[in-house]
């Protein structure tokens, strides 16, 4: 097994450029900071890439780089390495699309308070938590707490730029090439954010939202956990649309067992770098299983749906 030789876009422009004739498939790579190489990130939590391996030499050129990745989906357009090698005329033809994105906007929604800074209330439509006094009937379990309306806001918000992202893909030559994407793990809301200023936003992230809105914590694991599943099942139901998603392909993370942190806990636990993102073992459960699953569709392999509807892997 190979482990993805990863170069960046840096690396294909400069003199010593590598010959990417000598690996068996090409991709091309942007996401959040999963897909990050940010010193400071590959030493504390690690990424995707990195722990991807295959049957054959492959290769990624990794735009994600070593700043703050996509902070959003609509920062496509300030990618402008990716935008380029994905749509221009003169770029090389990829074999397939990484893409690392949708998580972080995830956060930003669950993080929107109930309330501006000048005390004005925020409408359902445009945040995914509820407020103690909206809050459903206890029948309605978990789900009390969650925006329909807010979710509904972020499902179009997701869907319109992944068009928009593959509209791109098949303005260049690889046009109609497949693109694959990944949901994300369960987090354990908890008070465990980043340690080094260099990872960015220092977190926690859903922790101070879900006590923000006065949350049972009891129910915090569950709330987390339905965010997560409201994401899987967008993105799996827009790779299931082949005349609106082209191409698209996703696997399911959640399906992968990972070692969940210990509520409460504030550094490394589990699989679980901080709140969000995976250590190295996480890292390494989660891509292994993406890279069988990439290198079935690059081999044209079909899969068949589990009774349980996971996708294998």
């Amino acid at each position: 097994m190979d482990h993805l030789a990863c170069f960046t876009p840096g690396d294909l422009a400069s003199a010593s450029a590598p010959d990417l004739s000598n690996f068996r498939w090409r991709l091309l790579a942007q996401g959040d900071s999963w897909f990050s190489t940010a010193a400071a990130k590959l030493n504390a939590h690690a990424n995707l890439l990195q722990e991807m391996v295959f049957k054959q030499p492959v290769c990624a050129i990794n735009c994600a780089g070593s700043g703050e990745a996509l902070s959003h989906m609509v920062d496509l357009e300030s990618a402008p390495d990716f935008v380029r090698l994905l749509s221009s005329d003169d770029a090389p033809t990829w074999d397939g699309v990484l893409l690392s994105v949708g998580g972080n906007d995830l956060i930003a929604a669950a993080q929107t308070p109930a309330h501006t800074a000048d005390g004005q209330d925020v409408p359902l439509h445009l945040r995914l938590l509820r407020r103690q006094t909206e809050w459903g009937p206890p029948s309605a379990g978990v789900a009390r707490y969650f925006s329909e309306p807010g979710w509904a806001t972020y499902s179009d918000y997701l869907r319109t730029n992944v068009r928009h992202l593959l509209t791109l893909r098949d303005q260049g030559p690889s046009a109609g090439k497949p693109v694959f994407m990944h949901c994300y793990a369960v987090p354990m809301p908890r008070p465990a954010g980043a340690e080094d200023a260099g990872l960015g936003a220092s977190g926690p992230w859903l922790y101070p939202a879900l006590k923000a809105c006065a949350l049972p914590a009891a129910d915090w694991a569950a709330v987390s956990r339905l965010m997560v599943f409201h994401l899987a099942l967008l993105l799996k139901s827009m790779a299931a649309d082949k005349e609106q998603f082209p191409g698209l392909h996703v696997f399911d993370s959640t399906a992968v067992p990972l070692a969940p942190a210990t509520p409460g806990s504030s550094g490394s636990s589990g699989d679980w770098h901080n709140e969000i993102h995976l250590n190295h073992s996480g890292c390494f459960k989660i891509a292994r299983a993406w890279s069988e699953n990439i290198e079935d569709v690059l081999n044209g392999v079909k899969h068949v749906e589990p009774s349980n509807g996971r996708r294998k892997g």
